[in-house]
């Protein structure tokens, strides 16, 4: 079992940045790769970005690619999430996900854990 709790969100204007922190506590975080979606109002759950358990490989929505960057510190069981060059379009409730495996995907059922979210709210 895995635990994971978000922190980070916020409200910033747009043009802004924002840093996302997952931290993980149960079994060997190492093992995992992990991923961060995120739900807008009235919208489905979307993939953002993952990365392997060794941070070897990254993977990105076509929307964040080039401004969201996805990195992890397993000497401290984290999993982060740098927001730059924020959009009102990024406002969304923002999950972090722990998948067994090595495989990278952007499928949610793919993933076998899940933190409670936090909100990041993108002002124009």
């Amino acid at each position: 079992q895995v635990q994971l709790v978000e922190s980070g969100g916020g409200l910033v204007q747009a043009g802004g940045s924002l840093r996302l922190s997952c931290a993980a506590s149960g079994r060997t975080f190492s093992g995992y790769a992990m991923g961060w979606f995120r739900q807008a109002p009235g919208k489905e759950r979307d993939f953002v970005a993952a990365i392997t358990w060794n941070a070897g490989r990254t993977y990105y929505a076509d929307s964040v690619k080039g401004r969201f960057t996805i990195s992890r510190d397993n000497a401290k069981n984290t999993v982060y999430l740098q927001m730059n060059s924020l959009k009102p379009e990024d406002t969304a409730v923002y999950y972090c996900a722990a998948k067994i495996g090595p495989r990278l995907t952007s499928r949610r059922d793919e993933y076998d854990y899940w933190g409670q979210g936090t909100q990041v709210t993108v002002s124009s």
